[in-house]
């Protein structure tokens, strides 16, 4: 029984971390803690930035890369996938906060992860590939250009006392903070950019280019004395210690109001863990399980918050460069984390002169790297629809919110599928052609009888399509004492569509008419067996070929005579 519940157990949860560690040695060891080294120092500035620029403390960011990162990585379904705070969620983040308070974010991102925890679960790793690419280029165009504006702020300097979260009121501000603008913080932060961008690649797997952007705007802020705001004189530092584990206020009347929230940062953090651990796969040439994923990535949200951690998920970019530094298994992001930890424990006093314009700066490039703003020049080369559902996804990202975007592309898109879908679905009188079928071919060698037509039909029928079946009627001038529909082409079908056959069948059966079917496949067969359609037009009229069809509307012409 025992062993029973164990397999059981491990179908469902199986971390890649306990198949990557078979037949590990000291050499994999040794890459993998390089590469965790790297990636842990190349995430401190990032996680510092995102939790700023979200509207929350720069510990939060850390603490969040440090839990989430270890437990994403000990427990996920990727072998090189690194977890934490991401620049996606700075949009969602900040506009939770202003509107809920940080409070209830903690209980959004603790709903987020419950729900992550039961996709996976319920294995539904597999359905976010349903989503469609110009939707995730339009969502993820739109964050990038959120998260510009949003660091416009920081980086000119501007006087702005709390930044608006919607899109409007947010350029509003902007152009009446802009003669507030300060010299010496876009100075710092047009040079950190430059930095940031043209720094040359041959370095950046040795020395990360944030690294040296950090350090060295650090510095100059202290040797000149410069006047820009830093993390000292916002934030009063970052805490030197350990994360504490405490647990958040809320109510259950505000539940009902954060279901909406919180399921967005569940849909986004899957869509991008995923995305995330699908790039990683084309690297290093590997399958990662997307449900063990979506179970660490749900467990990890719903344990950070208890220590003011912010939603989490894989990152693309910091997953790469894990790749590029040499990872080999789960053990790089555990030191990825631990090197995050030691960092925190030893050299958070000196994260107080970090200024902010650098950081803005790192975010800046960052918004520009994650766009995929080849999908705007190439909007061409798409079908119309697509291009309507990246177009239309953008802009309801930029002007209204991420919720109201997803679900209004997804719902072009859904209808578009339906409209290509059912422009496939034929119902046509089967007629001899050089495509046709040996059945079909052969039907002019055969003799049909007067008052009896065949009709072929091709493709889904659905409710999309449904109605293409009263055409048949329509169609015929007079109505046929026996129709023969060909269905061995219908490779599926609904109980719209069957509704119709029904109706079709009733037409027919009023004017002692009679309906056989012809060959139907094996989904659309045992629906009509199960739904009792069989014993209405009788199992004598459900036939496997045309011969067959053709012989019992003889039989049945004969009847009638």
């Amino acid at each position: 029984m025992s062993d029973l519940l164990l397999a059981k157990f491990s179908q469902y949860f199986r971390p890649r971390l306990i198949d990557a560690l078979r037949g590990y040695n000291k050499a994999r060891l040794s890459t993998d803690v390089i590469a965790g080294v790297t990636v842990g120092v190349i995430a401190l500035p990032l996680a510092i930035a995102f939790a700023i620029a979200s509207g929350a403390k720069p510990e939060a960011g850390i603490f969040t890369a440090i839990i989430a990162g270890f437990i994403i990585s000990a427990l996920g379904g990727s072998r090189v996938q690194i977890g934490g705070p991401t620049g996606a969620f700075i949009v969602i983040v900040y506009g939770i906060i202003m509107q809920y308070g940080y409070a209830n974010l903690l209980i959004c991102t603790i709903m987020a992860g419950v729900m992550l925890l039961a996709m996976g679960l319920t294995r539904m790793g597999n359905l976010i590939k349903f989503f469609p690419r110009p939707l995730i280029i339009g969502f993820t165009n739109g964050i990038a250009v959120l998260i510009i504006l949003s660091q416009v702020k920081e980086f000119f300097g501007l006087q702005i006392e709390v930044m608006p979260a919607d899109f409007v009121h947010k350029l509003q501000a902007i152009y009446h903070a802009a003669s507030t603008m300060d010299a010496a913080t876009v100075l710092l932060a047009a040079s950190s950019a430059l930095l940031i961008w043209f720094y040359p690649k041959a370095w950046a797997q040795k020395l990360p280019s944030p690294i040296v952007a950090l350090v060295i705007g650090t510095t100059v802020v202290a040797l000149f004395d410069l006047p820009v705001e830093t993390i000292g004189t916002r934030f009063g530092g970052i805490p030197q210690g350990l994360p504490v584990f405490n647990l958040p206020e809320f109510t259950f009347a505000t539940l009902r109001y954060l279901f909406a929230p919180a399921l967005t940062i569940a849909l986004l953090g899957a869509i991008e863990s995923l995305l995330s651990a699908a790039v990683a796969d084309g690297m290093i040439d590997d399958k990662h399980d997307p449900n063990q994923e979506l179970i660490a990535q749900g467990i990890a949200n719903v344990i950070t918050p208890f220590f003011g951690g912010i939603p989490a998920t894989g990152a693309i970019a910091r997953t790469a460069t894990n790749v590029r530094s040499g990872a080999t298994s789960p053990v790089s992001g555990i030191v990825h984390a631990i090197t995050l930890l030691v960092i925190v424990l030893i050299a958070a006093p000196l994260a107080k002169h970090i200024p902010l314009a650098t950081l803005s700066a790192i975010l800046l490039v960052v918004a520009i790297n994650m766009g995929e703003w080849e999908g705007f020049r190439t909007l061409r080369k798409y079908p119309r629809s697509d291009s309507a559902v990246l177009v239309v996804t953008f802009l309801l990202t930029v002007i209204f919110d991420l919720t109201v975007a997803v679900e209004t592309g997804m719902f072009i898109a859904i209808l578009f599928f339906i409209r290509r879908i059912t422009e496939l679905t034929h119902v046509s009188v089967a007629e001899e052609s050089p495509h046709a079928d040996d059945g079909e071919a052969a039907l002019l060698r055969k003799a049909v009888p007067k008052g009896v037509v065949i009709y072929r039909v091709f493709g889904a029928l659905f409710f999309g399509a449904a109605d293409k079946l009263e055409t048949i009627l329509a169609e015929t001038h007079n109505e046929p004492d026996v129709l023969i529909l060909k269905m061995n082409e219908v490779i599926s079908m609904d109980a719209s569509a069957l509704h119709k056959l029904e109706h079709l069948h009733s037409k027919l059966q009023k004017h002692s008419k009679h309906l056989i079917l012809c060959g139907p496949h094996t989904q659309p067969y045992f629906l009509m067996h199960q739904s009792g359609f069989f014993k209405q037009i009788g199992p004598e009229n459900v036939v496997a070929n045309i011969d067959d069809a053709l012989r019992r509307a003889r039989q049945l012409m004969q009847e009638k005579r």
